[in-house]
């Protein structure tokens, strides 16, 4: 996921309104909350950078859920203002940025930043990791979150969940893949720890930003691409140049998104100006979430029938190759510096109790279900 059109970094003036985004039902109109009248000289304005482009399905419009939400709850009195990616930095340069004081706060996938420290990936996705749902109950119950402010506080910033893309497809790939052995020299687009795990099965993983991909694919720079999910992925048109599309994901099965505020301005907020902007971020977690689970079923639909996509599952072989991989890159992983470490023990304990729940609950589910509705 390091996502159409990335644009180079010309900088812009920080003023306007806020960008709105649809209710999440498709209608395009966006909900109101009564709040009392307010002040409008004393209204605070923040900047956003994002990774995204502007106004981007999902993605970008995850970004301006939470503006909106935190303009909303504050009657007025908070207003941020979006800047999609390259319209006051380049997309990977938010987290600088905004630990800067260069922008005020951003929206972003943290694995971007695991340069920084492997630990930042565990609050996006990690090969094997956690669901939407899982990687929810780590952060705010099972001490992520109080590991992340320490993460990022070293760098000025404090972060909070604020979207997640669900589990996303294994990618789009120009010819079939049947073993392990398909891997070798395979050029992949694939980011994070991921991308690591390509790398461990002979591929090469290859940094690419959303912008740059179907290009790469046109050209033959790459073989395969992973994004999101259909309804994202339809939106690029890598059916066109990839017919095979492959899934489940293994690298990223819940793909936490992030509001990072700088520690500076978070810390002059007021008590319910900050109560405001947590709740704005787990509004458009959970609006997020849903969203996703929505568009992609429409969009794999109109991929398979009108677009001739070849829906795959990669093979039991490949797998249980891609598991014992997984668990070798993050394991290793963690041995970086010491907060990786922390933070590793803390998310593979977390994955453990939601496993033994899983495997009493959704996953028999899940099996029955099919067995009952399916063809």
């Amino acid at each position: 996921m390091d996502r159409r059109k990335f644009i180079g970094g010309a900088a812009v003036a920080a003023a306007g309104t806020l960008a709105a985004c649809g209710d999440g039902n498709g209608n395009g109109e966006a909900s109101t909350v009564a709040a009392p009248a307010v002040n409008r000289n004393r209204t605070r304005r923040l900047r956003m950078v994002t990774t995204w482009p502007a106004s981007f399905p999902g993605l970008g419009t995850a970004a301006e859920a939470t503006a909106r939400y935190v303009r909303e709850m504050s009657g007025g009195a908070l207003e941020i203002q979006v800047y999609g990616a390259g319209e006051i930095v380049g997309a990977f340069e938010v987290f600088d940025a905004v630990s800067n004081g260069v922008a005020d706060m951003y929206h972003a996938a943290e694995y971007y930043w695991q340069g920084r420290s492997p630990a930042f990936n565990f609050y996006c996705a990690v090969p094997m990791g956690m669901t939407a749902w899982e990687i929810m109950a780590w952060v705010e119950y099972g001490g992520g979150q109080e590991l992340w402010e320490e993460l990022s506080g070293q760098f000025n910033i404090i972060a909070f969940q604020a979207g997640n893309t669900g589990h996303q497809m294994g990618g789009w790939f120009k010819r079939e893949i049947n073993s392990v052995s398909d891997f070798r020299g395979l050029r992949v687009r694939m980011p994070g720890l991921g991308g690591d795990v390509i790398r461990a099965m002979g591929g090469a993983a290859v940094a690419l930003s959303g912008g740059e991909i179907y290009q790469a694919l046109q050209s033959g720079a790459i073989d395969a691409t992973e994004w999101v999910g259909p309804w994202n992925d339809m939106a690029f048109g890598f059916y066109r140049e990839a017919p095979y599309y492959y899934g489940p994901g293994f690298h990223e099965p819940g793909s936490a998104l992030a509001v990072g505020i700088n520690r500076d301005v978070w810390d002059s907020l007021p008590a319910d100006q900050k109560a405001i902007v947590k709740a704005a971020c787990r509004a458009a977690n959970n609006q997020s979430v849903a969203e996703f689970t929505h568009h992609n079923g429409i969009a794999l639909q109109t991929l398979v029938e009108q677009h001739g996509v070849q829906l795959r599952t990669f093979t039991d072989e490949i797998w249980r190759e891609m598991g014992r991989v997984s668990e070798e890159v993050v394991a290793n992983a963690a041995n970086a510096d010491a907060i990786t470490r922390r933070v590793y023990d803390s998310y593979i304990a977390s994955r453990r109790r939601s496993r033994e729940w899983a495997n009493v609950s959704e996953t028999p589910y899940l099996q029955m279900r099919e067995l009952v509705l399916g063809g």
